[in-house]
């Protein structure tokens, strides 16, 4: 008699993640004035939320719709990240895309490589020429870390008992509290641990898709018959 399968809801960040490179320092490499890195540095330094972050540096970047669109359409990702993304869902586990980044930028990416996934990001609005500026329409007053895209909230409407968090930094700290895993690179790997978080380090979607399959099977070789039940329903 074979097992029955554990299923969980997996949240995937974006940058860095997904994708191989942070896609918003990227563009504000080419497109923002140099200013934007000493708000980067009091980011870094906690005197300011992401939100005042990113505002301020979006602010400052001079790019036409078209521009913007060269430049994302050169954008890579994880070579492995589609197949994994087909193990999941063929396997009946949910799969979101968190980001504290661009929806212009995740929506294109996602749709050119023929991903359809729901994401939530930060909304990127322009407004006429080469100006622009961010709406933060996930914004929570109580989150955290004061980022745009508060990520803990979708974890309220999982639908299965086990939440995986794929992540690499700071935005992902909040959420992955509420993981009962957590897949880490960067930045999360050492905040995972020195807060006594349950974390396996990952270096790709390949490394990912063998830990998810470990972790599951454990999982139904020890879950209670009451969480698989809820599991298939």
């Amino acid at each position: 008699m074979s097992r029955p399968r554990v299923k969980c809801h997996v949240f995937v960040d974006f940058d860095g993640t997904i994708a191989s490179l942070d896609t918003t320092d990227l563009l504000l490499e080419r497109f923002a004035a140099p200013a934007w890195r000493q708000i980067e540095e009091d980011w870094k330094a906690e005197l300011i939320g992401s939100r005042e972050c990113l505002v301020r540096q979006i602010d400052l970047v001079r790019a036409t719709p078209a521009e913007l669109d060269d430049f994302i359409a050169d954008i890579d990702i994880d070579r492995h990240f589609s197949r994994f993304v087909d193990l999941c869902l063929e396997q009946g586990h949910d799969l979101t895309v968190v980001s504290d980044g661009l929806d212009r930028t995740v929506e294109a990416v996602l749709k050119r490589h023929e991903l359809e996934l729901p994401f939530y990001a930060n909304h990127l609005e322009w407004r006429g020429g080469d100006r622009w500026r961010l709406r933060f329409p996930h914004a929570r007053s109580d989150c955290r870390s004061l980022a745009g895209n508060c990520k803990c909230q979708f974890t309220e409407g999982a639908r299965f008992d086990l939440r995986l968090m794929v992540g690499d930094g700071r935005s992902d700290f909040c959420i992955a509290r509420r993981a009962d895993l957590v897949l880490a690179k960067s930045a999360l790997l050492p905040h995972c641990v020195e807060t006594g978080l349950p974390v396996r380090a990952f270096e790709n979607f390949e490394d990912a898709a063998e830990i998810l399959a470990g972790w599951l099977d454990g999982h139904a070789r020890t879950a209670p018959a009451a969480v698989l039940q809820r599991a298939d329903d």
